[in-house]
């Protein structure tokens, strides 16, 4: 199951308001969805946009794709750069003692 971080319109004609939800890649826009991870209201001055940090990033980690609306809302929350940085924390080489497995012949 692919999961993807999209937008799930609500709202009136002509007054959208968005929810950012995780889904399965395969549902409609509007059809259901796994989890509620953030609103995003573009008709105030200035856009109001609400994101879970916690449930963004769990979902990001496990592997979600976010569509590109998404990411740049992300972006503007600054998401991208704890995952960027929680990601490459992850990743740190542990410290491994060297040992030798093959003896010299010489």
């Amino acid at each position: 199951m692919a999961v993807k971080l999209r937008l799930l319109r609500m709202g009136a004609k002509k007054k959208p308001f968005y929810r950012i939800v995780a889904a399965d890649s395969r549902t409609k826009r509007d059809g259901k969805y796994i989890e509620l991870i953030g609103t995003y209201n573009p008709l105030t001055n200035p856009a109001e946009l609400k994101i879970n940090e916690e449930v963004a990033l769990k979902w990001l980690s496990v592997g979600a794709v976010p569509t590109d609306t998404v990411k740049s809302l992300f972006t503007k929350a600054k998401i991208n750069e704890k995952f960027h940085y929680m990601k490459h924390q992850k990743q740190t080489p542990k410290t491994t003692s060297k040992t030798k497995t093959q003896k010299e012949s010489k």
